[in-house]
C-alpha cells in the first residue's frame, strides 16, 4: 500500500496534478521562454502550417534555473541554440492546470532534456526520494563541473523561487 501511495505522490508531483494523455506530434520550435519551456508550432498535413497555433511545452523530468537566477539566461540561450527554428518531435504526456503541455522534446533521436542536464543547464527533477529521470546525466555534469555545476553550491530553482518569488 505504501508503494502505491508513493507512486501516486510521485506521479502527481511529476505532472503537477495534470491529466495524463500521451500525444506525439512534430513541429518547429518558434520560441524559447526559458531553460525548460519552448513553443512548438505543430506540422499540418494540409499545408496550412502557418495557421497552426504554437503549443507551449514545459519539459518534464528536469528543472532549469529561473531566468533571473544565476545561469538562467545561459540555460535559455543553450536551449535556443540547440532547438530554435528546428524541426522536433514532442511526446506530450499531460496538460497542467495552467494549460501548458507537459512532455519531452526530441531533436532527431536525442532527448533534449537529457542533453540539457548532461551539459549542466538543468537539474534532474526530483520526486520525493527519486532522483529523477536524468540523475545519471546530472551526476556526470556535476563531476565535470559543467554549466551551473561549475558554481560551488548552485541553488535549486524551487528553493530560489521560495526565497525570491517569481522573476516577473
Amino acid at each position: 500500500m505504501r508503494l502505491l501511495i508513493a507512486c501516486l505522490v510521485a506521479w502527481v508531483g511529476a505532472t503537477g496534478g495534470a491529466v495524463a494523455e500521451e500525444v506525439r506530434f512534430e513541429g518547429v520550435v518558434t520560441r524559447i521562454t526559458d531553460g525548460d519551456t519552448v513553443w512548438v508550432r505543430p506540422d499540418a498535413s494540409d499545408g496550412q502550417q502557418a495557421r497552426r497555433k504554437p503549443v507551449k511545452l514545459r519539459l518534464v523530468g528536469l528543472d532549469a534555473p529561473e531566468r533571473c537566477q544565476p545561469h538562467g539566461s545561459e540555460a535559455g540561450a543553450a536551449l535556443a541554440a540547440r532547438v530554435q527554428d528546428r524541426h522536433v518531435t514532442v511526446r506530450r504526456r499531460a496538460t497542467d492546470m495552467h494549460g501548458r503541455a507537459l512532455g519531452t522534446l526530441w531533436l532527431g533521436d536525442q532527448d533534449v532534456g537529457a542533453w540539457l542536464v548532461a551539459e549542466g543547464h538543468a537539474w534532474s527533477a526530483r520526486y520525493g526520494r527519486d532522483p529523477g529521470p536524468y540523475a545519471d546525466q546530472e551526476q556526470r555534469a556535476r563531476a565535470a563541473g559543467r554549466g551551473l555545476f561549475a558554481a560551488p553550491n548552485p541553488e535549486l530553482p524551487r528553493d530560489f523561487r521560495r526565497r525570491h518569488g517569481p522573476c516577473d
